[in-house]
């Protein structure tokens, strides 16, 4: 007998999670989406804040190094929304992160109102 080289012996693998058809999949794409943009974007400057009031840098380098970090932090952010397994999930570890970021923040005084120079 010979054996066809089209034929696959192994059974197909399931897909890890449920895709949504129709149009709740594009919606729950377009708020990932919206919520890998405005978060990462709240995220980043959050975190660039933070970094830039806590490097022990002159403040133009300090600023301008946690800019640079501010986009890893993006990236990151993007990475996460889209990996998570749900969107309500993608949402509270923005936020949770956020949260973290903003105490920081203001713990180092980021809040406060600046002093006349």
């Amino acid at each position: 007998m010979a054996s066809d080289p089209h034929i696959d012996d192994d059974p197909p693998v399931p897909s890890p999670r449920p895709v949504a058809r129709g149009g709740r999949g594009r919606l729950v794409v377009a708020g990932r989406v919206a919520l890998a943009a405005v978060g990462g974007y709240g995220m980043a400057a959050l975190a660039t804040a933070l970094a830039a009031l806590a490097l022990p840098l002159p403040r133009a380098e300090a600023v301008s190094a946690a800019t640079q970090a501010s986009f890893a932090v993006m990236a990151g952010a993007v990475v996460f929304v889209f990996a998570a397994s749900s969107l309500g999930r993608a949402a509270v570890g923005l936020g949770g992160v956020a949260i973290l970021l903003a105490a920081g923040l203001w713990l180092a005084g980021g809040f406060s109102p600046m002093a006349p120079a």
